[in-house]
């Protein structure tokens, strides 16, 4: 009688359960887990540009590393600038609004039946209806503190960013000396495709994402809807998150086009129509053709993928959660026991191919 291996089964129990350990520490320290996260793939992005300058124009590589530093800093600096002045502006005309939404909630309140006084204000009204005045103050003092936690937190990404950029200069050394000659070649082919695709679906993103929020800003300022720097923001930011992402930021904008439109119907339709259109031009036809399937994920993955990482780690998970499965399926494709895993997370049915160990990164 033949005797089983059970090394297999028993390897993928002990995974499996790894897999959900790690989880679950993910979501318990994400506080810290998050910064760290973030500020390796800003640095995967930008290795390449580093590497590109420090060789042109024979710079030496930490200087490099300060002059991008220097440039993301003026770059967040301008947009902050700019969105804080919007959503002044937005406080500040808010009473411009009351009749707005009085006209469209005595509608709604009329269409349903609910409670309306004429005597109240907008806000009494809802808040008498809905009973949402905690939840409305619970959301005020989120937002005050998530402005400086996420302060922190960027500081921190940034610090982080920075001098892994500078720890990557020697990157190729360290592997050579602390792994084995059979070891290296294949820690070399990882970091190579791992660099390869993420700064590809990175840059990808990015550029698509530009495009979205500057045709947004366009379309929403040509037929005067207010504020558009901020609807091109949100359609830049939101455009990062596959699918939902652009759905909310539709959405959002029509609702504000409503807000301040209506009665008129026209404007409030161009607004939906445009927002439709970019989203469906460039989300759905020029970024999968630019993409192809180089990243080799399947659409149903990557839905589960934005699920869990953004039940994780929230909007940032939600972000990020494409490029971290590309990773994961790197690694399976690089490990004979995960090829299985790697073929189910893929959109075809063939086995990840065997590729020639690089010496260089």
């Amino acid at each position: 009688m033949e005797e089983k291996d059970f090394t297999r089964p028993i390897f993928y129990i002990l995974l499996f359960l790894a897999v959900i350990v790690v989880g679950a520490l993910c979501k318990v320290l994400s506080s810290v887990v998050i910064p760290i996260v973030l500020a390796i793939f800003l640095a995967l992005t930008f290795i390449p540009v580093v590497q590109k300058i420090n060789k042109k124009f024979k710079i030496p590589w930490v200087l490099t590393v300060l002059l991008i530093d220097i440039l993301l800093l003026a770059a967040i600096a301008a947009i902050s600038t700019l969105l804080f002045n919007s959503l002044s502006t937005i406080t500040s005309e808010y009473p411009k609004y009351e009749n707005r939404f009085m006209s469209i909630y005595r509608l709604i309140a009329d269409t349903f039946n609910l409670e309306f006084d004429a005597g109240k204000s907008f806000g009494e009204n809802v808040w008498n209806i809905l009973k949402v005045r905690e939840l409305v103050q619970r959301i005020a003092i989120f937002l005050s503190s998530g402005i400086v936690s996420f302060s922190k937190s960027l500081l921190v990404i940034f610090l982080l960013f920075t001098f892994l950029l500078i720890e990557l200069r020697v990157g190729v050394k360290k592997i050579n000396t602390a792994f084995a000659d059979k070891a290296k070649g294949k820690i070399f082919r990882i970091s190579q495709q791992i660099v390869t695709e993420t700064v590809r679906f990175l840059s990808i993103k990015f550029f698509i994402s530009l495009a979205t929020g500057i045709l947004v800003g366009i379309g929403t300022a040509i037929i005067h809807l207010d504020f558009p720097i901020v609807w091109g923001f949100i359609a830049f930011i939101m455009n990062f998150i596959p699918t939902f992402g652009s759905i909310i930021s539709t959405l959002i904008t029509t609702t504000f086009a409503l807000l301040q439109f209506y009665p008129s119907w026209g404007k409030v339709i161009y607004i939906f129509v445009l927002m439709l259109s970019v989203n469906m031009v460039l989300g759905n036809i020029i970024e999968p053709r630019t993409e192809g399937k180089h990243l080799g994920l399947s659409p149903f993955v990557i839905l589960v993928s934005l699920s869990i990482f953004g039940w994780i780690w929230g909007f940032a998970g939600m972000i990020i959660a494409v490029p971290m499965t590309v990773i994961i399926k790197i690694i399976c494709e690089n490990v004979s026991f995960l090829h299985g895993i790697a073929v189910l997370l893929g959109n075809t049915t063939e086995p990840p191919k065997k590729k020639k160990e690089p010496t260089t990164i």
